[in-house]
């Protein structure tokens, strides 16, 4: 049977009896440190946390989205994205999302400024009031005592 030496730095060092001769680069002899095994650890942790960076910024689009919209649209926004990522209900998110990308009108400037106008037309046109009459005295006999 022919023996099989290590290739690399420890040449010339026996690895097994039975072991073949084309052994991957990978394979290392006992008490040595496996580089590959380190190198995927080393990859797995980086995958697991890019991957959740990247899961979570996607998750905030709709709020990064509607944030220079108004408040009330935001927190909408808001409050379904958190629904979203604490029930894993993507309808929450799509809903989130689409209430971010329209815009929703402004109602309150408008309604605001009319009834600042009428208020400013009512003070125009005031006709004075009458004051009311007042109440006819109440006559001590009836005063039960």
């Amino acid at each position: 049977m022919e023996t099989i030496l290590a290739s690399g730095p420890d040449h010339g060092v026996l690895l097994h009896p039975e072991a073949v001769a084309h052994l991957p680069p990978f394979i290392t002899l006992p008490g040595q440190t496996d580089w590959f095994l380190i190198g995927v650890g080393i990859f797995l942790i980086a995958a697991v946390v890019g991957v959740g960076v990247f899961y979570l910024k996607l998750h905030a689009l709709p709020e990064q989205m509607a944030h220079s919209g108004q408040k009330v649209q935001f927190e909408i926004v808001a409050v379904l994205a958190l629904i979203a990522l604490f029930t894993h209900n993507h309808a929450f998110w799509i809903a989130g999302l689409l209430l971010a990308m329209i815009p929703i009108p402004d109602f309150t400037t408008p309604l605001s400024s009319m009834a600042e106008s009428l208020g400013l037309m009512a003070r125009r046109k005031a006709r004075p009031v009458p004051p009311p009459p007042e109440p006819d005295p109440v006559p001590a006999s009836t005063i039960e005592s």
